[in-house]
């Protein structure tokens, strides 16, 4: 008995442990920035010129003046933070400007990061062939492209923290430093955000929701090389994923267990009563011959 007892002790102590170690990895939540900022981890930011710099080098590149498209690009490179979709654009631009002046290798070297930060990229059929012939030089190679998993588990409901795991798969050139997890509640016009850092597996805890009905915490991903810049797109704000959660009512007061044991207690208390009343209580009247003697 003596070392039941102990496991048991040992059973309720694991389980409080776990639940204040579930307690204290709850993330805090911010406000998400602006499309036009970025996160410097302490507050919201503009993000500086290197946008407009991968745009002027772009647009260099179309008046067939390489040389300043790549001194464009190359101050768009060092500048950043960039967005997705810049990023993209300027390591588009890196290996068509390096591809006019015949240098494959850096040509190369540049749609090969290209790829790894949008494997579905294609090159316009109207550029010269060139860029074209070399881009499909590496688009045919084999590569294993940076990767993310993000998942949850299922039969979450409202009033319980929401975990959410975000796990590195694949990341050959290092680009997921960090990430960033925007959520919010369904039909909410704002999002709200959290930073980690990424590495083989992450689990986030996301504050519970109160709410008197069914919900759905929606979310999406960016993920962020050592500089700043976006690598990874993981669903869209335009299309979110959603995680739903049920929603159980309250216990009705009179459904309670104290109540149920309370109710017990005094039915049985009163069933005792009515069965000693009626076998074991002496009689008020007593019935009998009585004989008197003189």
């Amino acid at each position: 008995m003596a070392t039941v007892s102990r496991s048991a002790v040992l059973v309720v102590l694991a389980a409080c442990h776990a639940d204040a170690a579930d307690r204290r990895t709850l993330v805090a939540l911010r406000a998400a920035c602006p499309a036009d900022q970025a996160w410097t981890g302490t507050a919201c930011a503009a993000t500086g010129a290197g946008a407009a710099k991968v745009a002027e080098g772009k647009a260099a590149l179309s008046r067939q003046d390489v040389d300043a498209a790549k001194l464009a690009l190359e101050v768009a490179a060092q500048t950043g933070p960039l967005d997705h979709a810049t990023n993209v654009t300027l390591w588009e631009q890196r290996g068509i400007a390096r591809a006019y002046v015949d240098d494959e290798p850096g040509a190369s070297a540049a749609f090969d990061m290209l790829l790894a930060l949008d494997p579905g990229h294609f090159l316009s059929y109207t550029l010269s062939p060139k860029a074209t012939f070399v881009f499909e030089k590496v688009r045919n190679q084999p590569r294993v492209v940076p990767t993310l998993d993000v998942s949850w588990e299922h039969g979450g409901k409202v009033g319980d923290p929401v975990p959410v795991d975000v796990e590195v798969v694949a990341d050959p050139k290092h680009l997921l430093a960090r990430a960033t997890l925007f959520v919010r509640t369904r039909g909410e016009p704002a999002w709200r955000a959290t930073d980690l850092a990424l590495g083989p597996e992450r689990r986030l805890l996301l504050p519970p929701i109160a709410a008197t009905k069914p919900v759905s915490v929606e979310l999406y991903l960016r993920a962020y090389d050592a500089r700043g810049n976006e690598t990874l797109v993981w669903a869209d704000p335009k299309a979110p994923r959603e995680i739903p959660l049920r929603y159980d009512p309250p216990t009705p007061w009179w459904r309670r267990p104290w109540v149920i044991a309370t109710a017990g207690t005094i039915l049985a208390g009163a069933v005792g009563i009515t069965v000693y009343e009626l076998t074991i209580a002496p009689p008020n009247n007593i019935s009998g011959p009585v004989s008197v003697t003189r």
